[in-house]
Formats: structure tokens, C-alpha cells, sequence
């Protein structure tokens, strides 16, 4: 059977709509336990952490952070194979159930005065689940979303899908927001934080019975008889590797940077308090949120290596002003204006980055080629960014971090000048 004949044909409106808006859900859901992580941090360093000063137990929580992105590529690889031989509902299915035992874990765990050193290792076990989880979610569902969605629009959904990861990370901000008003202080540090985790465990479970009913996406139903390994994605498809590599490293550093960094980074370096730097980190997601769908369709009439294009140079000019500005003010309406607008900027690259990677790939091996590589660099860029940022705020050099960030992205620039536009080249065949 040839791709877009038969049963793989494009499938109708109704039924194509559906089945995006039911991927997006639980990659929405996936994204909020993944971020309650980070977006609780502030509160739950103390219980798994006792000992050393607030950066010192900041800097082992996002040890611990880190520790989540290591499996993100061991996720990516079995749960892309996985993608690729049974299918990509399948692949979204497991994941989803990996991810709520990660969080229900974290909710659970005692703390470090009830079980000694048990809790902080209970809690690297917890962030290993989720990384493995998250590692097959994206590669996975982005590798849905762009093969369900029609040839003229996949950029826009390209965009939406990312919205559903912003709205994810908004949704933890929101939880934050919400529980520093109903609770106090020290109920939020008692017990308060344990919250969010059963909550995302639950819609965990919501979301395994919403995939269960989800259509398989025509390009998997007619793809070539060929069994995906690891190998073939090494000999086939090494420049498509690397370069989806190259385009994350400076997207991911950028985007990790400006997110969950930038709570921490508006507390423990600007002075801030902790519920004025959720409100500016909230304001920012809301606007990267309503962002992405706009400038994802943009690329669906320009391309997207101008988008691209736009991120690295933006993101290499305005990088080091705009954190460097940041950091030395205390004017609430800056730091609104400059989060922003460094989130406007890192969305030229969020908004396309999904589909510029399942474009690359033929559909027997695309969700491996979308995932592994893609959490390859996740690991090494995003997952160890605010590790990086507070080992040189405890260096006394928190300005080197903003160098680093400068040169990553001006390292991805170079990728996007001399990739070609998969608008144009794209290797999905269905409409």
C-alpha cells in the first residue's frame, strides 16, 4: 500500500480535528507535571535538601532537575521505536502512564527528616519516570500532530502544539499562583506543594482513557513494511540527526532559560519575591502562549527557515541585554516587558521546531528521527540550563551564564543558515 492510498488516506475533518485536539490534551497534561517541578522547586528544596543555603539546595534540586533530561533520551529511543513499529497512539499511551507514576511518587515521598537520605533518592527515581516519559511524549506526539494535520496547515499546528506545552507550564504557574492564595506560607512549605502532583496524577489517568480512543495517523497506517532500529537512523539519516540536533541546542537552551529559570532567576538574583516573579513569569507564558499558533502559521505562507533565521539572530543580539537588564532591576514593569519579549523571540523557534523535525524523516523511521536526537540535545542544553546558571551565580560569574546562553543560540544560528526549508522539502506525503 502506498502512502495516502486506501486506509491511509487523509482522514476527514471532524475526525482529523479530533484527534489532534485529543494528543494535545495529554501532551498538555504531560508538560504540567513535567513543569510542577521546577515551578514548586522554591518550596520543596528544604524537604529533600535540608542542609546548605537557599542557592545550595536550588542548585540540588535542579541536580535533580537535570537528572530527569539523562533519561529524556532513553524515553525518546524505546518509546520512538516503539512509535515506529506499533504505532504512535500506542507510544503516547505508555508514556502518559509512565508520567503519572512519576508525579503520584513525588507526592507521596516522605521527606528527608522522616527517611534520611531514601527521600532525595525517591525523588531522582520519581524525575527519571517523567524523563522517560517526557523523552518518548515529545518525539511522539509532535510526530502525530504533524502527520494528522493537513499539508497547509501544519505549521499552525506545529504552533498549537507548543501551545499545549505552554499551556502545560501555565497551568503549573497557575496551580502556584493559586496555592500562594489560598494557603499560607508555611502550609504551602509544610504540605502544600504535594498538590499539584496528585492533581497531575490524576489528570494522567483522565487522559490514558481520552488515547485510548485516538486515531492512528494515516502516514503510520501506509508506511513501507520496514522494521525501525536504532542502526538505520545512525546509516540513513546522520546529517537529518544532527542537524535536529543543531536547530534544538540553541531553542531548547533559550527556551529553558527564559521558563523555569526565570522564576528562580527573578528571586534569588533580581530580589524579587517569590509571588511577584510567578506573576512575571506567568504574564510571559501567557503572551509566548497566544504567540506560537500566530507565527506557526505564519510559516506556513514565508517557511520556516526565516522563523528560524529570526530566533538566532534575535536570540544571539538580545540575550545577554535583556538577562544582564534583569537581573539589576527592580521595576516590575520591566521585568514584565523584557520576559515577554525574549519569550516573543524564542517562539520564532517554538512554534516551528516540531514540524521542521518530522519533516525530515520518512514515516517508518520518523518518530525515533523527531525524538532521540531532539532529547540528545535536550539533555546536554535544556536540562542542565539552570544547573549551569547557578553553578556561575555560586562562581560569583552569573554573567558568564548569559554568555553561554549568546553562544549556544549563535552555535544553532549557523545550523538554521544552512538548512533547507522543509516547507518546501517535507517528507510527510499525506495531505
Amino acid at each position: 500500500m502506498t502512502e495516502g492510498s486506501g486506509t491511509a488516506g487523509a482522514p476527514r475533518a471532524p475526525g482529523r480535528l479530533r484527534s489532534i485536539l485529543a494528543g494535545s490534551a495529554g501532551n498538555m497534561v504531560e508538560t504540567f507535571d513535567w513543569f510542577v517541578y521546577a515551578t514548586f522547586a522554591l518550596y520543596f528544596a528544604k524537604v529533600f535538601f535540608p542542609k546548605g543555603d537557599p542557592t545550595a539546595q536550588l542548585l540540588n534540586t535542579a541536580a535533580v532537575f537535570a537528572v530527569g533530561f539523562l533519561a529524556r533520551p532513553v524515553g525518546a529511543w524505546l518509546m520512538g521505536l516503539y512509535a515506529d513499529r506499533v504505532g504512535r497512539r500506542a507510544a503516547m499511551t505508555v508514556s502518559i502512564l509512565l508520567m503519572c507514576g512519576g508525579s503520584l511518587l513525588i507526592g507521596l515521598c516522605p521527606s528527608y527528616a522522616r527517611i534520611g537520605v531514601a527521600a532525595p533518592i525517591l525523588l531522582t527515581l520519581a524525575r527519571i519516570l517523567q524523563g522517560l516519559s517526557m523523552g518518548g511524549e515529545y518525539g511522539t506526539s509532535a510526530t502525530y500532530m504533524a502527520e494528522m494535520a493537513s499539508r497547509k496547515h501544519r505549521g499552525f499546528w506545529s504552533g498549537v502544539f507548543y501551545t499545549t506545552l505552554i499551556t502545560g507550564q501555565l497551568m503549573a504557574t497557575g496551580t502556584l499562583l493559586a496555592l500562594q492564595a489560598w494557603l499560607s506560607p508555611e502550609a504551602l512549605q509544610a504540605w502544600g506543594w504535594r498538590v499539584p502532583f496528585f492533581v497531575g496524577g490524576g489528570l494522567a489517568v483522565a487522559v490514558w482513557f481520552l488515547r485510548r480512543g485516538m486515531g492512528e495517523t494515516p502516514a503510520f497506517q501506509g508506511r513501507p513494511d520496514e522494521r525501525a532500529t536504532t542502526w538505520k537512523l545512525i546509516v540513513r539519516h546522520p546529517r537529518e540527526s544532527l542537524i535536529v540536533m543543531g536547530l534544538t541546542a540553541g531553542g531548547t537552551l533559550g527556551y529553558y532559560t527564559f521558563t523555569s529559570y526565570m522564576q528562580k532567576f527573578l528571586v534569588n538574583t533580581s530580589g524579587f519575591s517569590k509571588g511577584q516573579a510567578t506573576q512575571i513569569t506567568a504574564a510571559g507564558l501567557v503572551l509566548f502562549l497566544l504567540v506560537n499558533p500566530l507565527l506557526g502559521a505564519l510559516s506556513d505562507k514565508v517557511g520556516r527557515k526565516p522563523l528560524l533565521i529570526a530566533f538566532g539572530v534575535l536570540g544571539m543580539l538580545c540575550t545577554w541585554p535583556i538577562l544582564a537588564t534583569l537581573a539589576g532591576t527592580h521595576d516590575l514593569l520591566v521585568a514584565y516587558g523584557l520576559s515577554g519579549a525574549a519569550l516573543v523571540i524564542v517562539a520564532c523557534y517554538s512554534s516551528v521546531n516540531g514540524v521542521v523535525k518530522a519533516e525530515l524523516f520518512p514515516a517508518e523511521i520518523r518518530a525515533l528521527g523527531v525524538a532521540l536526537p531532539y532529547s540528545l540535545a535536550n539533555a546536554l542544553f535544556g536540562g542542565s540550563a539552570e544547573y549551569v546558571a547557578l553553578w556561575f551565580k555560586t562562581q560569583g560569574a552569573e554573567s558568564g551564564f548569559f554568555t553561554y546562553v549568546t553562544v549556544v543560540i549563535a552555535g544553532s544560528l549557523l545550523v538554521y543558515l544552512f538548512t533547507p526549508d522543509t516547507r518546501a522539502t517535507s517528507r510527510i506525503a499525506e495531505d
